[in-house]
């Protein structure tokens, strides 16, 4: 599944292409995602203008100055989807279910085989769409730090990794990142939340900042269906330590690396640097 880098990612990668852009054309091929496309899509995206793309966790925003007031798309990647950039003439492929055109003549194409994303539209700025409205704040913002997890942490007898996967504590630590920031951390997966120190949540925010931010640098993580807004693979799967390395000597102390279940993730950590 694309997590917050992928989509961070994705999001860099296509904005060039459709800022200040006139949308000229909308292909319906599929309207049966996850949440079914709006029936007056096409009715209402042509003509507009996208302005400055956005993201809220993994949802893409991107706004429109339409005839009828401001307007913006929301856009989820779900399991298996990924927009990317394509030119008017280019032949779709198997699972291209919505093309977006422009006048510049660049088409955003959504791909999606399992058609567990959705493209949903919204008067206004969308900030207040019950999708978005609880979520915790994002990693690389200020407001995420070690002190707000130590404070939503205290009394929680839920394990340290389910609980900063949590989308209430904190938007994007998937189960690859989580893994990755409390290795980096020092952190046993396994620890109750409650039972952390305010010392070491600052390590791990820390962690969480450094994973995510590399991770985007990188181009996201490849492991089954990501590639950017270009058609290019993300390469941070290159850079992990222990998530998907199950049975492999730790690389930073040699330990085997174990493999457990947590909140119905699978989850890596080595015995011997995590504590």
């Amino acid at each position: 599944m694309p997590e917050l880098p992928e989509v961070e990612t994705t999001r860099r990668g296509i904005a060039p292409y459709l800022e200040g852009q006139e949308i000229t054309e909308v292909l319906v091929r599929q309207p049966r995602l996850r949440v079914p496309v709006p029936d007056d899509l096409v009715e209402r995206l042509v003509g507009a203008r996208v302005g400055t793309l956005t993201r809220r966790a993994k949802y893409l925003q991107i706004p429109l100055t339409t005839l009828e007031g401001d307007a913006t798309l929301l856009w989820h990647l779900g399991m298996s989807g990924s927009l990317r950039i394509a030119r008017v003439g280019d032949l779709p492929k198997k699972h291209d279910h919505v093309d977006v055109v422009t006048a510049s003549g660049h088409v955003l194409r959504y791909h999606d085989p399992r058609r567990f994303g959705f493209v949903d539209w919204q008067q206004g700025d969308g900030s207040l769409d019950k999708r978005l409205k609880h979520l915790g704040p994002e990693p690389l913002d200020a407001a995420f730090n070690g002190q707000w997890l130590y404070a939503l942490s205290r009394n929680k007898r839920v394990a340290v990794k389910p609980f900063i996967m949590d989308n209430q504590v904190v938007v994007g630590a998937g189960n690859i990142y989580a893994a990755e920031a409390l290795f980096m951390a020092g952190i046993d997966p396994r620890r109750a939340a409650g039972r952390i120190s305010l010392g070491r949540y600052q390590q791990l925010a820390a962690a969480v900042k450094e994973v995510l931010a590399a991770a985007i640098t990188q181009g996201g993580t490849t492991l089954r269906d990501f590639v950017s807004g270009q058609g290019e693979p993300g390469y941070f799967a290159q850079q992990l330590n222990v998530y998907g390395r199950h049975g492999l000597p730790c690389l930073r102390c040699g330990t085997e690396l174990r493999r457990i279940t947590l909140g119905q993730r699978a989850s890596v950590f080595c015995p011997g640097c995590q504590r």
